[in-house]
C-alpha cells in the first residue's frame, strides 16, 4: 500500500520542527491550562507520525478509506439507490476537490497519466496526454500523446481528447476518477493516485 504524499509531507514538516532531533525519539505533548480553571488541563501525547495523521484525517479524512470508484461512478450508484442528497455529494465534492487543489488550474505542458487496472482479461493500461494551448484565450487542449492499450485496442485510446476547453481536466477526473490519474508539472508529480 502506497503511503499518500500529503502525509507524508505533514509528516516531514512536523519532523523538521526540531532541527537535529531524531524523528525516532520524537514525541509531542500538547497541554493547555483551560481559562478560568488552573486545575484543569487538557493533554496529549504522541509522535509526529500520529500528529501528522491526526492533521491529515481532519484535512482530508482517514489514510486508506478513501472509494476507488470514479466520482461519476458513485454519483451513479447515489441515483440507483434513489439518494439525491449523495448523488450530489459526489458530484459537488469531485469537483470540489479539484478545483481546491494546490496544483489546480491546468497548464501548458501539464502531462496526465490516466491508468486503468486490469479487469477480468483485459491487461491493466494507461494512457499519456499532453496539455497545450488551445486556440482561444484561456483555454486549453488535451492531447494524447501515448496509450499502452493491448493490440486490437487502440481504438479506445484519446477518450479523454478535448479541444478548447476551459475545464480541460474535468472529464477525466470525473469519469476516470482522481486515484487513477497521476499529474506531472514540471517534471514533477504534483497529484499522485493510485491506491494507498
Amino acid at each position: 500500500m502506497r503511503t499518500d504524499p500529503r502525509l507524508q509531507i505533514i509528516t516531514e514538516t512536523l519532523h523538521r520542527l526540531i532541527p537535529g532531533a531524531a524523528p525516532a525519539f520524537m514525541s509531542v505533548d500538547v497541554a493547555e491550562t483551560l481559562p478560568g480553571s488552573a486545575q484543569i488541563r487538557n493533554t496529549w501525547r504522541g509522535t509526529p507520525a500520529g500528529l501528522a495523521e491526526k492533521i491529515f484525517a481532519a484535512l482530508y479524512g482517514r489514510p486508506g478509506t478513501r472509494d476507488e470508484r470514479s466520482p461519476l461512478e458513485q454519483a451513479d450508484d447515489a441515483k440507483r439507490a434513489r439518494h439525491l442528497g449523495a448523488e450530489i455529494a459526489a458530484l459537488h465534492g469531485s469537483y470540489s476537490a479539484l478545483t481546491s487543489a494546490p496544483w489546480y488550474p491546468a497548464r501548458p505542458g501539464d502531462l496526465v497519466h490516466v491508468h486503468y487496472e486490469a479487469a477480468g482479461e483485459v491487461a491493466a493500461a494507461g494512457e499519456t496526454y499532453v496539455l497545450d494551448e488551445g486556440r482561444y484565450e484561456g483555454t486549453l487542449s488535451v492531447r494524447l500523446v501515448h496509450c499502452s492499450a493491448a493490440s486490437g485496442d487502440e481504438a479506445l485510446g484519446g477518450c479523454f481528447e478535448v479541444k478548447d476547453s476551459d475545464e480541460p481536466l474535468t472529464e477525466m477526473w470525473f469519469e476516470a476518477g482522481p486515484h487513477r490519474l497521476t499529474i506531472i508539472r514540471d517534471g514533477r508529480p504534483v497529484h499522485i493516485g493510485g491506491p494507498r
